[in-house]
């Protein structure tokens, strides 16, 4: 039984200028039996929705006038807040965060596949309010209010973390945040603290591998007078100063295993035990964590708590590498320069090429210092790539090409010695099955097990991700993907 036959046909009212979209839409939502109405602006939507009202709303943020956000409350209340999804090509993270907080019921960034969309469309149908209408948030009081912060990127990759920080941000789940050092998992932990209902209260970040080895228990947990050699007075810990508010745990990985179970009581308990003393103390935080470490890998082989693992692990964004999305680049540099320098120049075609082509070990945090370096020695000049430090033209190294086209040829000599010989046969089915899992394994791990969007980066179809993930035993590891999919996790 397919999806569409487990909900009733509706009328959905879809709002954007592009009528390439719109044709696509109306076109497929028909095929699902949905009766389809087209508007190109909100003007033309607010009379369309007037004449009939929707069961759902398909809705563009950018539109000839009034754009679709500023519409987005207007439209939910003329609807009896029927559930709307907005869709926009130009999204941030204030984006997300608006369409969420003003009721929409999810948010696609395009490009989209059509499936996501009917998906998307079927989901809100399918669950009611408790008035028997579609589900929804409450609309913000304030939204046009809301700090930009500074994660910056147009690309699918940071529109997928954009939309989970807008998800997540309102609950009070632990987040775990995941990517390389340099990544901003910091910066995605303060957008969530700040848009979370705990914006007023502290946040407190705890870098873990900077705490003294011998004192992390005191530090985060507090201790008593005469606990230990040293402590001459009563101390509260880290995670006593951010009570109402939010602590992020950095560098997670590197918690000791004993103070580990302390932390998990923490969680459990809602309550924290100062080193030294034998009473609890109530304790009200949220907590963030990220590492750069597989804390997967950790928990087998003993390094690291299971049970505090999924307990942090309630909700996880992982922030892509800035080598993985080069065409946010440019929008990096340009935000950044107007930083350090409010009248630099537009940076030349041949500079952006340039700070594409480098690989960003150090990821947007190298970035952002070549850039410093690069405003000082320019001086007022436009950038170009002598401007830029030393190390970080020299941090290009080997091109990887080229070293992922020796590691094949030594491979290949390595079979042809195998051989004795003879003729190896099949060999270019057996270098798929030597590369083809690894590469499965890390997209779908980065994309959060969404069969979508890894066929986006990968240049393939769902069908076929599917398919290759059955071949190599890897459906039961990403069995969650079938939701992500319907979710637009």
């Amino acid at each position: 039984m397919g999806v569409s036959s487990l909900i009733r046909m509706s009328h959905i009212l879809v709002v954007d200028d592009e009528q390439a979209v719109c044709w696509a839409l109306e076109r497929a939502l028909a095929q699902e039996g949905h009766q389809v109405t087209v508007a190109s602006s909100a003007e033309e939507a607010f009379t369309r929705a007037a004449q009939r009202r929707p069961d759902a709303v398909l809705l563009d943020v950018r539109l000839p006038g009034m754009d679709g956000l500023t519409a987005l409350g207007r439209l939910r209340q003329m609807t009896r807040e029927a559930p709307v999804i907005v869709i926009t090509a130009f999204g941030n993270l204030d984006t997300a965060v608006r369409a969420v907080e003003g009721g929409a019921f999810d948010y696609l960034a395009k490009p989209f596949d059509l499936n996501q969309a009917l998906d998307a469309v079927n989901r809100a149908l399918r669950v009611p309010s408790s008035d028997g209408r579609a589900a929804s948030s409450e609309v913000a009081a304030d939204k046009d209010q809301l700090p930009t912060g500074e994660l910056v990127g147009r690309s699918p990759a940071m529109q997928l973390v954009f939309k989970r920080i807008a998800l997540v941000a309102p609950r009070d789940a632990c987040v775990l945040i995941t990517g390389e050092s340099g990544t901003g998992k910091e910066l995605v932990a303060r957008a969530i603290h700040r848009h979370s209902a705990r914006r007023d209260r502290p946040f407190l970040p705890v870098h873990i591998a900077a705490l003294n080895p011998s004192l992390v228990e005191s530090e985060l947990f507090g201790h008593t007078k005469g606990a230990f050699t040293g402590a001459a007075q009563s101390r509260p810990g880290l995670l006593a100063l951010a009570d109402g508010g939010t602590v992020f745990l950095d560098e997670l990985a590197d918690i000791p295993l004993p103070v580990q179970v302390k932390l998990l009581r923490v969680l459990e308990q809602n309550e924290v035990l100062p080193v030294g003393s034998n009473q609890a103390q109530p304790l009200n935080i949220r907590i963030l964590s990220a590492t750069h470490q597989d804390l997967g890998r950790l928990v087998a082989e003993g390094g690291f708590r299971h049970d505090l693992f999924f307990r942090l692990n309630v909700f996880q964004i992982h922030l892509p590498p800035l080598r993985e999305r080069p065409q946010d680049i440019l929008l990096l540099a340009e935000h950044f320069l107007r930083r350090f320098e409010p009248r630099a120049l537009p940076l030349l075609p041949e500079m952006v090429k340039h700070l594409q082509s480098l690989p960003w070990s150090g990821n947007v945090r190298e970035l952002r210092n070549a850039l410093e370096h690069a405003a000082i020695v320019a001086r007022g000049s436009p950038l170009a790539p002598e401007h830029l430090p030393p190390l970080t033209s020299a941090s290009a190294g080997p091109n990887r090409v080229d070293q992922l086209a020796s590691a094949i040829r030594l491979w290949l000599a390595e079979r042809v010695r195998e051989a004795g010989g003879q003729a190896p046969a099949s060999l270019y089915q057996e270098l798929l099955r030597c590369i083809e899992p690894a590469l499965l394994e890390d997209v779908m791990h980065r994309v959060q097990g969404n069969r979508w969007v890894a066929a986006q980066w990968l240049g393939l179809n769902r069908a076929t991700v599917r398919k290759k993930l059955g071949l190599y035993d890897l459906t039961d590891a990403y069995r969650s993907g079938d939701r992500d999919d319907q979710e637009g996790s």
